[in-house]
């Protein structure tokens, strides 16, 4: 872990915002993982989802597969976030054909020239009724 400026800080965090929004935006929405490895993802791919592999080829087998079974699923970004090399979406993900669509959460962490190196995620899906009147974005 390292110390920014405040400056710094906030050019890294807009870079960082860029990278995790047109990654994400690239592999999910236009169903094109092969180039959004090759754009954005470092040498090394670390995956925390307990579900995937570590590394590049997990990533594009999952990813390949889900874009023949939902070719229009949508992911909209509610909330880009980022503090130094690190930056977090707080998506809206429709699965057309699923039960229900899910709120999700991602994680990636930018290494030094810029490309995604580590991803943590945590999903959870829209419940039709909630307790409360708040919505989950």
């Amino acid at each position: 872990m390292y110390i920014l400026s405040t400056i710094e800080n906030v050019r890294v965090g807009r870079f960082a915002r860029t990278i995790g929004a047109d990654f994400y935006d690239l592999m999910f929405n236009n169903s094109n993982p092969i180039e959004a490895i090759e754009r954005y993802v470092g040498e090394v791919y670390i995956q925390h989802n307990p579900a995937l592999a570590d590394g590049k080829e997990a990533f594009l087998k999952y990813f390949e597969r889900i874009a023949k079974e939902y070719p229009d699923k949508r992911v909209h970004f509610k909330r880009v976030i980022a503090e130094g090399n690190y930056v977090v979406l707080h998506c809206y993900q429709e699965w057309p054909g699923d039960s229900t669509d899910w709120a999700g959460i991602d994680i990636f962490r930018l290494n030094g020239n810029g490309k995604i190196v580590e991803h943590w995620d945590v999903l959870q899906r829209i419940p039709e009724k909630s307790s409360n009147g708040n919505t989950m974005f």
